[in-house]
């Protein structure tokens, strides 16, 4: 990194210089065989591209790359993620290692075995293969609570495996005759379902609850053995089938004339559909996939290419039209997205995921496979002569290679489009949660006059907060992610480092408008995962009859500055090195409570357990007095337009009832509001506008009922009229109450 930095700072050498040392900064970690499994030394580096040859023997086994000096393999630190791939003649990954890297998420928490499994994944793929599709998630499960992290690597190993076989040259003709197969459109009829199922036109699986705990008990994870599926070993769990629908013969007799005709004229040249039913007790579509979505239980696969099914591709079918077809409970056409490299010709299986749940929110997952090849009667086979194989002279005199480009110099969609692509129903999702709190804000005087619609609302919208941003979609906003983009600023700013997460950049734009309307308070009071947890704890504690501790004022206010200080000292950490900052971060439970589901170690979870703990008798204890993220969120939330908050001049002197009852002693003695450490709860504006609580608004009730007690012309004079009120202060808790005069 040293070299590289002063390389760019001088630039006095040249590009194939300076990617040379780049490389010869790693290739000395690691071995020959952890790149390529069987190879025993390494060659001399190619002067005209950044590989070293790696052998077994006398015989060239593949090549050894970095990432970073083929692509941008910037991560969410700003700072790239340097990876080593071993890759065959023919493209295929033969391993690979991540040699360094910046990233929070990594460096904490997320244990390396996790990242390198991952990564471990794209063994045996081919990066020709991948590269030639559109997905827009990686083909490798990705790790929960390093997302981007992991998106970014398996973006930068295709994309870089790509322009490596592109610099070498791809070794995969053959100069022998080989057969070209294809479908043949001519042949049409219909066939009853028995005919269609015996000659392999509609090709089956049948899984047994037997053989589904058999599964899960080979993958050796106790909690997933430790609950097996119910029922006799013989009792069919699923019984799947899947069927091409654009052979004109299947997709007439299981369609019907009509829905192929429909079908035939929708589909795109190019594009496919299949036919996917089943029936028992589990099943392939899922019930959590929504509209846009994609389906998550099942996929198909070619060669090395897979292919995942959103909803709006996708068409239920009530019944298929063969004779004797069963009744199938799940009936699906599906079709194949625009650019899949999908060959109808060529064999290809549906791959099932078999899920089951091991803890409230975790999973453990094992695979089938339905394999499907179409039947010879419906191809047409010819044998063409191949050119002659330019391999050999490819790999004697690689091309040279250009630096590191942007996906969109070469025409392909950036990676953080293709995520926001994936995650369109999240956003959609997050964006109305966002207006609806808008709504709230704006309209607030409505809402806070009715206590009961407003203690429902609040306590849903925390609740969603919590489960499906927090535990769910993991956006919980860090003070790293402040740290980062001060770093970046400072550095390379590049707008795609920070729209690498969807949601996380929503959730700070939306915060970053609301500083200048409310302030702080519509994120820490609203949007925190961390913060919602809390209130909601203390909240179940208060009706458990848990004590409730007051702190002084003198002594709060001399607590609150902490956080200040924690804030403070993390940015000027930051300053002379990220990484360490990013680890004292971890003074955030964030992670530990929301990202990772408090499966960590257990000094982690100790610390998040007992600040919640100490939440339970003060309320909202961390983001009080340690929250470093409240902090840098108040420094330019003084900087709000406006105050919506409304004061009666009685507040404070003598009324202290709502600085008595704000969660987070943000209201002063004198009855003034902190705008530094008020999360814009709304309780105060309840109590505000209550007869019942706020002695103001109590003795204008009473006033009124005296005006409408009054005796009218013809009214017996008898009618008692209520007494004046009179205000007194309780000693011991600072409410001011309303009496009537004389009681």
């Amino acid at each position: 990194m040293i070299v590289m930095t002063i390389a760019v700072a001088i630039g006095t050498q040249p590009a194939n210089a300076k990617q040379e040392q780049y490389l010869g900064q790693y290739i000395g970690k690691v071995q020959p065989s952890d790149l390529v499994p069987g190879a025993d030394r390494f060659g001399s580096p190619k002067p005209e591209v950044p590989v070293v040859p790696v052998y077994k023997g006398d015989t060239l086994a593949g090549h050894a790359y970095l990432t970073s000096d083929f692509v941008n393999t910037t991560g969410y630190s700003g700072r790239p993620i340097h990876v080593l791939v071993g890759l065959k003649p023919d493209g295929t990954v033969a391993g690979a290692r991540m040699v360094d890297h910046h990233e929070p998420i990594v460096l904490i928490g997320i244990p390396p075995a996790r990242i390198n499994a991952f990564i471990d994944g794209y063994v045996g793929k081919n990066v020709l293969t991948l590269a030639s599709q559109s997905a827009a998630t990686p083909p490798v499960d990705i790790v929960s609570g390093a997302t981007v992290t992991v998106m970014v690597i398996g973006d930068s190993i295709i994309r870089s495996g790509k322009k490596v076989m592109q610099a070498l040259g791809s070794a995969t003709a053959e100069a022998a005759p080989k057969e070209v197969r294809s479908l043949d459109l001519s042949k049409s009829g219909i066939e009853d379902w028995q005919t269609l199922v015996g000659d392999g036109s509609v090709r089956r699986l049948l899984l047994t609850v037997g053989e589904v705990n058999a599964a899960f008990e080979r993958t050796g994870k106790a909690e997933a053995i430790a609950r097996p599926e119910p029922g006799s070993p013989d009792e069919p769990f699923i019984e799947l089938y899947a069927a091409l629908a654009t052979i004109p013969t299947i997709g007439r007799s299981l369609l019907g004339d009509a829905e192929y005709q429909a079908l035939t004229q929708r589909l795109k040249p190019g594009q496919h559909a299949i036919v996917v039913a089943a029936q028992g007790r589990y099943s392939f579509k899922g019930s959590g996939y929504v509209r846009g979505g994609i389906f998550d239980r099942f996929e198909l696969v070619q060669s090395e290419g897979s292919v995942r099914f959103r909803d709006k591709t996708h068409k239920r079918l009530g019944s298929l039209a063969a004779a004797g077809t069963p009744d199938f409970p799940e009936i699906g056409l599906f079709v194949l997205p625009e650019g899949s490299e999908f060959d109808p010709a060529e064999p290809w299986r549906l791959q099932l995921l078999v899920q089951r749940a091991t803890a409230a929110l975790d999973k453990a997952f094992v695979t089938f496979d339905l394999g499907y090849q179409p039947p010879e009667k419906y191809l047409k086979i010819e044998r063409v002569a191949a050119p002659a194989a330019p391999a050999a002279a490819a790999m004697a005199a690689p091309q040279a290679v250009s630096d590191p480009v942007e996906p969109e110099a070469t025409g392909e969609t950036p990676l953080w489009q293709r995520i926001w692509q994936n995650r369109l129903v999240d956003i959609a999702i997050l964006i109305a949660a966002i207006t609806l709190l808008t709504a709230i804000f704006f309209f607030q005087d409505q809402l806070v006059k009715r206590p009961v619609l407003y203690d429902r609302l609040r306590t849903g919208f925390l609740v969603f907060t919590l489960i499906w941003l927090g535990w769910y979609a993991t956006a919980q906003i860090s003070v790293v992610n402040i740290l980062t983009f001060a770093n970046a600023l400072r550095t390379d700013f590049r707008w795609d480092y920070f729209l690498m997460d969807p949601l996380v950049f929503i959730l700070w734009f939306s915060v970053a408008a609301s500083l200048l309307f409310w302030g702080r308070g519509a994120f820490c009071g609203w949007l925190c995962p961390f913060g919602a947890l809390q209130e909601l704890a203390s909240k179940a504690a208060k009706r458990l009859g848990v004590r409730q501790i007051t702190v002084p004022f003198a002594l709060h206010q001399r607590l609150w500055p902490i956080k200040y200080m924690i804030f403070l000292l993390l940015f000027g950490l930051s300053l002379y090195s990220l990484a360490t900052a990013e680890k004292a971060a971890e003074v955030e439970p964030f992670k530990t409570a929301i990202i990772l589901h408090f499966i960590r170690d257990w000094w982690f979870v100790l610390f998040a357990v007992a600040l919640l703990a100490a939440g339970l008798f003060i309320e909202r204890f961390f983001c009080r007095y340690l929250c470093p993220l409240g902090a840098a969120l108040a420094i330019p939330g003084r900087m709000r337009m406006f105050d919506w908050l409304l004061r009666y001049k009685e507040c404070g002197n003598p009324c202290r009832r709502c600085a008595n009852e704000c969660p987070v002693q943000a209201i002063h003695p004198d009855g003034s509001i902190n705008p530094n450490e008020c999360i814009q709860c709304l309780h105060c504006q309840v109590l505000y506008h209550h007869d019942r609580k706020c002695p103001v608004v109590i003795q204008k009730r009473l006033k009124r009922e005296r005006r409408n007690a009054t005796p009218q012309d013809g009214e017996p004079a008898s009618v008692p009229k209520p007494r004046s009120a009179v205000l007194s202060t309780d000693p011991a808790t600072g409410h001011l109450s309303a009496r009537p005069e004389g009681a």
